[in-house]
C-alpha cells in the first residue's frame, strides 16, 4: 500500500493508506485549505484497496481533474486536482514519494495543528430560575414591574458570553470551527456571534449606482484578473472564455469586459439568460454599460470590482451575513402587522423563528425573502439591500414553503429534472443538469430514493426533496416555513439535523417553526410576540431563562394571557438586547423606496417557448403518472355519451307539412350532450391551478413566465377535452340517423366541433374557478353550480329569446351558444315544436339554419373561452410574489 504525497502552495502532506483524509476549509480537517471557493467539508482522499481515490462530498463549487468536474476518481503520482474552480482553484499535485515532505499528516491531531483552530466553547445551558410570577393575582406578569436593575440578575448571560468571547469590533471573523453532528443536541457547540459590519463607503448597502456598495465586507478577493487596453475579456461557463465561471446560473458566453482606448471600461451582456448586473441593477440584454471604480458587476454567484486596470473577483460561496433593520409592514387601514423587527445573523448559522399565532412569522418570512417588501426598514444580504437588488440577489435565496413545492406524482429524479430545466439557462446541457442533480441527491442522501415517486416517500423525505429542489441553484441563504409541520418527533429531529448540516457546509439557514423540541441545535433563536414585535433574539438555551419560565408552553400561555404587555419594550431594556441586537438596531428606520419595476423584475432564465415546452412535458408527465385521473377522463365522457343514447330519437326526422309531428327529443339529446361536455370540460381543470398554487408562486419568483404557465395548461387540457368531445359525440351519434347534409361539413362533424368548442370554453371556466378559490374543497360546489346554470340557459327547456334581461344574461353562457350552433346545423327551430303553437314562425334567431349563423355561434363561444383566459391571467397575479406583479 504505497504512501501518497500531496503538494499545495509549497506545503506537502504524506498520506497513510490505513485511513482516509478530509479536505476543506474546516480547520480541524486533515487538509485545511483557506480558500473561499472550497467547501467546509469539500472532499476525502482514501485508499480503496488497490488505488487512491478522491471523492467530492457535494461541494458547492466542485472538484476538477483536467478541467472536468468529478464526483469520484482514482488518482496517483502525476495527477493534479483543482478544488473550487477548474482553472485557478487550489491545485493539489500528487506524487508517490515522501522525500522532502515539509509536513506529514498521519493523525487528525497532527492535521489540526497545521491550521488554527477556532472552536467555540461548548454552551453550558443556564439553570432555569423558578418563575417569579407564580401565584400573583395582578393583571401583568410578575416581572412586569421590575426595573432593569432588578431584571439584571435574572438575565445574566452565561459564562461563555464573557467580554473576551465577544467578536471583534471591526471586520469579519475568520471561519469558525463548526461542531460535528452528534447524537445529543445538548453537545452542540455554538459558533461565536460576529458583529454585523457597518456599512462602508458611500452608498454602502443602498444598492444605488452613485456609491460603491461593499462587495463582501472586508474579505479578500477570491482571485484577480488583468485587463489590457483594447482587449476583451469574455466571461462565461464555457472553457473557451478568458474568464471561466463554473456556475450553472451563468450562460456559456455570458458577458465581456472591454478596456477602451480612452482608458474607460465597459461591460457588454452577450444575451445572457440570468442577466448581468451593475450595482444590483440589470444591464439591458445584449446591452453595454460603462463601469467605474465604484461599481460592482455581478454574474451568477461571482462579483467583480474594478481596481485600476485589474478586476477583483469575489465568489459567493454561501458565507454571507444577513440582517433585518426596523422592518415594519402596514396593511390597509394603517395597522402594523410587523413592528420594528431588527436582528442580524452571522454566516453559516441556523436561526429558528418561533411565536404564537398572530405574531407575524409568515409576514416576516415574506419580508425577509423580498416576496412582500416591508413598508419600512431594510433587509441586508451581506450589506446589500435585498429589495433594491432583488433581481440579482433572488438567485442566491432559496425558499421552501410549508407545502411541498413539487409534483408528487413524479419520481424524485424526474421532479428535479424539470425544475433544473426551468431554473438553469437554456444553454445548459443535459449532462450538466444531471451532474448537478446527482450532487444534490448525494448531499441530502436521496440518491437511493431517486426512482421513487414523491408521494411514496415519508414526510421527512419529501421535505428533503423540497430542499433538494432549492439547492440546485446553490443558494447562500435558505428560508424554510414550517418544515416539520405534521412530522413525528423522529422526523422532526431528522429535518432539523439536515438544516444543521446545511448551515455547517457554508449556508445561512432560517427556519420558521412551531416545534420547540430541537431548538438547541440552532445557533440563534428569534421569538416573535403577538402583534408582530420581537420578544427575544439570542442563543436558544438562554431564552427560557430570559422569560423566567421552565417550558415553552408557559411562555406561549403568557403571550396569550398578557397580549397588551410591552414584550418588545422588555426585550429592548434587557442585557440580551445590548449583547445581540443593539448594534443592528442603531440605524434609524427609513421608508422603502423601490426601484422601477423593470429594475427589480428578474429576467427569465429561459425563453418563452423553451419554458412552454418544458411545462407541457412536465404537465403531461404528471397526468400520465396518475392512472386514476386518466381513467376518469375516459370513463366520464363515455358514460355521458351512453346516457344520451337512451333517449329514442333520430336527428334526421324532418317534420311533415303541415306540422303535425315533430322530433321534439332532438333538443333534449343535444341538451344532454352539451351539459355533459360542460361538466366534463370544467371538471378537467377546476383543481389544476389551486393544487399547484404553492409551486407556481415559488417558480414565478425564479423567473417563470405567467403566460407560458397558463398556456401549458390550456394546451394540455385543451387536447384532453377535445378527445373527450370526440368520445361523447362518437357514442352519442353512433346509433342516430343524422341529416344527409350539413351547412359546411357533414352534420356529425359540425356538431362535434361545436361540442369540442363548448368543452374548451367550459375548461377555461374551470380555470377561472380554480384561480378564484382558496382551497380545493371549494371547487366541487362551484363546479356543480356551473353545470346546473348551463342547463337552465340553453334555450331548450324554455323560451329564452324575446325575454328582456334574461336573453342578454344567457349570452354569457357557453351552453347557449353551443346549443345554438348545433341547432343551426340540425335546423332545430323547425325540428322542435314551437314554444307558442299560435306563432309557428316565431323562431329563435340563434338557431337559424345558415352557415353564417353557425360560424357566428361557434366564434362567440370561443371568444368567451379566450376572455376567460385573460381573466385567469389576471387572477393569477394575486398568487405571485408582490415584486412580480408589476
Amino acid at each position: 500500500m504505497p504512501e501518497l504525497v500531496l503538494e499545495l502552495n509549497g506545503r506537502t502532506w504524506t498520506l497513510d493508506p490505513s485511513r482516509s483524509y478530509t479536505l476543506g476549509r474546516d480547520p480541524q480537517g486533515d487538509l485545511a485549505l483557506d480558500d473561499a471557493r472550497v467547501s467546509w467539508r469539500h472532499a476525502t482522499i482514501s485508499w480503496s484497496g488497490r488505488s487512491w481515490v478522491i471523492e467530492d462530498h457535494g461541494s458547492t463549487n466542485g472538484t476538477f481533474v483536467q478541467g472536468q468536474r468529478i464526483h469520484q476518481m482514482e488518482i496517483g503520482p502525476g495527477s493534479a486536482v483543482n478544488l473550487g474552480n477548474a482553472t485557478d482553484g487550489p491545485r493539489l499535485n500528487v506524487s508517490g514519494s515522501a522525500s522532502g515532505a515539509a509536513a506529514a499528516v498521519s493523525t487528525p491531531q497532527q492535521a489540526a495543528q497545521q491550521a488554527p483552530a477556532h472552536q467555540a466553547p461548548a454552551h453550558q445551558a443556564p439553570q432555569h430560575q423558578a418563575p417569579q410570577h407564580h401565584g400573583q393575582q395582578q393583571g401583568a406578569p410578575g416581572w412586569a414591574a421590575q426595573t432593569p436593575q432588578q431584571q439584571a440578575p435574572q438575565q445574566q448571560a452565561p459564562q461563555h458570553h464573557a467580554p473576551q468571547q465577544m467578536p471583534q469590533q471591526q471586520g469579519w471573523p475568520q471561519p469558525q470551527q463548526q461542531p460535528q453532528k452528534q447524537a445529543h443536541h445538548q453537545q452542540h457547540q455554538q459558533p461565536q456571534q460576529p458583529q454585523v459590519p457597518q456599512q462602508q463607503g458611500p452608498g454602502a448597502g443602498s444598492g444605488g449606482v452613485a456609491g460603491a456598495p461593499p462587495v463582501y465586507g472586508d474579505r479578500s478577493p477570491t482571485t484577480f484578473h488583468q485587463l489590457s487596453l483594447g482587449r476583451k475579456m469574455r466571461i462565461g461557463r464555457a472553457l473557451e472564455n478568458e474568464l471561466v465561471v463554473s456556475d450553472l446560473q451563468v450562460s456559456r458566453h455570458h458577458a465581456e469586459f472591454t478596456a477602451t482606448p480612452d482608458g474607460r471600461f465597459e461591460i457588454h451582456d452577450l444575451g445572457s439568460h440570468n442577466g448581468t448586473y451593475i450595482n444590483g441593477q440589470p444591464v439591458a440584454k445584449s446591452g453595454t454599460a460603462l463601469i467605474g471604480p465604484n461599481d460592482i458587476v455581478s454574474v451568477g454567484h461571482s462579483t467583480f470590482r474594478l481596481v485600476g486596470d485589474r478586476l477583483e473577483e469575489f465568489v459567493d460561496t454561501g458565507e454571507i451575513s444577513f440582517s433585518a433593520r426596523h422592518l415594519t409592514v402596514t396593511v390597509d387601514g394603517g395597522k402594523d402587522i410587523l413592528k420594528d423587527v431588527s436582528f442580524g445573523v452571522p454566516e453559516k448559522s441556523l436561526i429558528a423563528v418561533i411565536g404564537p399565532s398572530g405574531s407575524g412569522k409568515s409576514t416576516l418570512l415574506k419580508a425577509l425573502t423580498g416576496y412582500r417588501p416591508a413598508n419600512k426598514g431594510d433587509v441586508l444580504y451581506d450589506n446589500r439591500n435585498l429589495y433594491k437588488q432583488f433581481a440579482e440577489l433572488r438567485q442566491r435565496i432559496g425558499l421552501v414553503p410549508q407545502d411541498d413545492i413539487l409534483h408528487k406524482e413524479l419520481t424524485v429524479k424526474k421532479a428535479l429534472k424539470y425544475a433544473a430545466k426551468l431554473r438553469f439557462p437554456s444553454d445548459t446541457s443535459e449532462q450538466e443538469r444531471e451532474q448537478r442533480i446527482g450532487e444534490v441527491l448525494r448531499e441530502l442522501k436521496l440518491d437511493i430514493h431517486k426512482e421513487k415517486k414523491v408521494t411514496s416517500l415519508s414526510g421527512g423525505q419529501r421535505k428533503r426533496v423540497s430542499v433538494a429542489l432549492e439547492l440546485l441553484t446553490k443558494p447562500s441563504l435558505i428560508f424554510l416555513d414550517e418544515p416539520t409541520s405534521g412530522l413525528d418527533p423522529g422526523m422532526d429531529r431528522d429535518v432539523m439535523q439536515l438544516l444543521r448540516g446545511l448551515a455547517d457546509d457554508g449556508r445561512t439557514v432560517l427556519v420558521v417553526t412551531h416545534s420547540v423540541a430541537e431548538l438547541a441545535i440552532c445557533d440563534k433563536l428569534l421569538v416573535m410576540a403577538p402583534g408582530g414585535s420581537v420578544a427575544y433574539f439570542g442563543p436558544p438555551e438562554e431564552a427560557l431563562n430570559f422569560f423566567g419560565y421552565q417550558t415553552w408552553a408557559d411562555v406561549f400561555s403568557a403571550f396569550e394571557n398578557y397580549r397588551d404587555y410591552d414584550w418588545a419594550g422588555r426585550w429592548k431594556g434587557s442585557q440580551h438586547y445590548q449583547m445581540y441586537a443593539a448594534d443592528i438596531d442603531a440605524v434609524a428606520a427609513q421608508s422603502v423606496h423601490m426601484p422601477p419595476p423593470q429594475a427589480i423584475k428578474p429576467p427569465k432564465p429561459q425563453g418563452w417557448g423553451s419554458q412552454l415546452w418544458t411545462l407541457i412535458r412536465r404537465y403531461t408527465s404528471v397526468i400520465a403518472s396518475d392512472k386514476g385521473f386518466m381513467g376518469l377522463m375516459v370513463i366520464l365522457p363515455a358514460v355521458l355519451g351512453i346516457v344520451s343514447v337512451v333517449i329514442p330519437a333520430d336527428f334526421g326526422l324532418a317534420p311533415p307539412k303541415p306540422p303535425s309531428k315533430f322530433n321534439g327529443d332532438a333538443g333534449t339529446i343535444m341538451l344532454i350532450l352539451a351539459v355533459g361536455m360542460c361538466f366534463s370540460g370544467a371538471a378537467n381543470s377546476v383543481r389544476e391551478l389551486i393544487k399547484e398554487r404553492v409551486i407556481y408562486e415559488r417558480e414565478r419568483a425564479t423567473g417563470l413566465s405567467r403566460s407560458a404557465y397558463l398556456m401549458s395548461k390550456v394546451i394540455v387540457l385543451g387536447v384532453i377535452t377535445a378527445l373527450q368531445g370526440v368520445i361523447i359525440c362518437g357514442i352519442g351519434f353512433a346509433t342516430r340517423d343524422m341529416p344527409e347534409e350539413g351547412l359546411i361539413m357533414p352534420p356529425a362533424v359540425e356538431i362535434c366541433l361545436v361540442i369540442i368548442a363548448l368543452g374548451f370554453t367550459s375548461m377555461m371556466f374551470g380555470l377561472v374557478i380554480s384561480s378564484l378559490v382558496k382551497t380545493s374543497e371549494k371547487t366541487m360546489p362551484l363546479l356543480v353550480m356551473f353545470a346546473i346554470v348551463q342547463v337552465v340557459f340553453t334555450g331548450v327547456l324554455f323560451q329564452v329569446y324575446g325575454s328582456p334581461g334574461l336573453e342578454q344574461f344567457a349570452w354569457l353562457m357557453p351552453s347557449r351558444w353551443a346549443i345554438a350552433g348545433a341547432g343551426a346545423t340540425l335546423d332545430l327551430a323547425h325540428l322542435m315544436p314551437p314554444w307558442d303553437p299560435k306563432k309557428p314562425g316565431d323562431l329563435d334567431p340563434l338557431w337559424e339554419h345558415s352557415a353564417g349563423q353557425w360560424g357566428m355561434n361557434i366564434t362567440i363561444l370561443l371568444l368567451i373561452g379566450i376572455a376567460c383566459g385573460f381573466a385567469v391571467a389576471r387572477l393569477l397575479r394575486r398568487h405571485e410574489p408582490e415584486v412580480m406583479r408589476k
